[in-house]
């Protein structure tokens, strides 16, 4: 799994952290955060990773900082993102499951170090339900981020993720449940 990761100065341990759990279980990081400290303000970094989401050239993003909010705000301004803030497992799962969320935003100064691996493990190993009432009220986001009315979306959302994305998601989660 191909995964794009930044953090603000206040997220820069937790990335470090995350990058090294995720690459040790065979994922792709590519990190757009800068070297140079003081230099990551979080409305670049998130525009830069969401881009990327957006573009395809990455299945996914987890951004960190202190609460998570602005990185969202900005993210979630990229046609095609949906991010969310999960300050735990349960709200991981769902941004998954019923939102399919394509990027994770994580608050550091809210959760500790643990808690952030659950969440993180969770939130990638999470599969969004391709049916029913989820499918169509994502279709409805996609309508409104075209400038169109929800109302008029149609019943039959877009088709739902391919197998190899299943796939991958799963051979995703038997590495992170083994850690």
């Amino acid at each position: 799994m191909n995964i794009v990761i930044a953090s603000d100065r206040r997220g820069q341990a937790v990335k470090d952290q995350i990058t090294m759990l995720l690459r040790a279980r065979g994922c792709r990081i590519q990190d757009v955060s800068p070297d140079m400290p003081g230099t990551n303000e979080y409305p670049e970094l998130s525009y830069r990773a969401a881009k990327i989401v957006s573009e395809g050239r990455a299945e996914c993003a987890i951004l960190i900082s202190g609460t998570g909010l602005g990185m969202s705000i900005v993210a979630n301004k990229i046609v095609g993102i949906r991010a969310a803030v999960c300050c735990d497992s349960l709200t991981a799962q769902i941004s998954r499951s019923h939102l399919d969320t394509n990027v994770l935003c994580l608050a550091v100064d809210l959760v500790g170090i643990e808690a952030v691996h659950d969440i993180v493990r969770s939130w990638l190993t999470t599969a969004f339900e391709d049916g029913g009432r989820h499918a169509r009220r994502v279709n409805k986001i996609r309508w409104i981020e075209q400038g169109r009315d929800p109302e008029l979306a149609p019943e039959t959302p877009q088709a739902p993720a391919d197998d190899a994305e299943r796939e991958r998601r799963a051979l995703l989660a038997q590495a992170l449940l083994m850690s």
